[in-house]
């Protein structure tokens, strides 16, 4: 089998591969203070859960972004696992990283891209809503040429919250049926979502313009959505043509067995 991590900034997604198939996963809380023992506690927990044993687990592979917690993984594989994971960074995958320093680049926004083009082997945007909402940029060449990062829609939500006292903190599942608000929540509700649905339209209309000029011949991009308020874009954003939920799995998966 192998162990696919991907250590975001507030989740930490976990996968199991046989045979390529993902055959679990879970979601848990990113925890930097957390020791090598204790997240072996909790995976062995996960692992009982599914009847999963542990023993069968021949190669790990992990993105992170969260610095304080690379030793305490690579501790955990080491002692518990019997082997060291393997780690995603520019220079350890094959895609051309077109950035002024590559090694910039976040791990989890190199696997996505990875996984995106194996998929559709075409020009991408790629906008992952997580902790910060971010777009990276894939030619139709498999390069990854580039991108944007804006704060997350819960980051901003957060700082509403808590930098104007007489607004409430609001749910951001559902968008209201209107634009124009009729109370103090549906106006949140509203500015946050359709808003960030703006940001992203006008992002990827500006990328596209920028791709077009410097690659006139190129296909126009495809638009691939990831994360988890990605559903909810989808329905509200004109340019979001696919979501895809385990894309940064599915893009270890791929690096994990060479292909990336």
């Amino acid at each position: 089998m192998l162990l696919a991590i991907d250590v975001g900034n507030t989740n930490t997604v976990i996968g199991l591969f046989e045979n390529n198939q993902l055959t679990c996963d879970w979601r848990i809380r990113s925890t930097p203070a957390i020791t090598e023992d204790e997240f072996h506690i909790v995976m062995s927990n996960l692992f009982q859960a599914k009847a999963v044993n542990p023993a069968g687990i021949r190669k790990t592979i992990i993105s992170c972004v969260v610095p304080a917690m690379m030793k305490i993984l690579a501790d955990y594989c080491t002692k518990y696992l019997g082997h060291g994971p393997c780690w995603i960074d520019a220079g350890s995958v094959t895609m051309p990283v077109l950035y002024d320093n590559p090694e910039e680049v976040g791990a989890d926004r190199l696997v996505n891209a990875i996984a995106a083009y194996h998929m559709y082997k075409t020009s991408l945007i790629v906008i992952d809503f997580g902790t910060a909402t971010t777009f990276d940029i894939i030619s139709v060449r498999g390069e990854y040429m580039g991108g944007a990062i804006a704060p997350g829609i819960g980051i901003a939500a957060n700082a509403l919250f808590h930098k104007a006292s007489r607004l409430p903190r609001v749910e951001l599942f559902n968008p209201p049926a209107t634009v124009i608000g009729k109370n103090t929540v549906h106006s949140m509700k509203s500015g946050i979502i359709y808003g960030y649905a703006e940001l992203v339209d006008g992002m990827v209309g500006r990328i596209k313009t920028e791709m077009a000029e410097q690659a006139p011949a190129d296909p126009a991009p495809r638009v691939i959505a990831t994360g988890g308020l990605a559903t909810l874009m989808q329905h509200i954003s004109r340019t979001i043509d696919t979501v895809e939920s385990g894309l940064t799995l599915e893009g270890l998966r791929i690096i994990g067995e060479g292909g990336g």
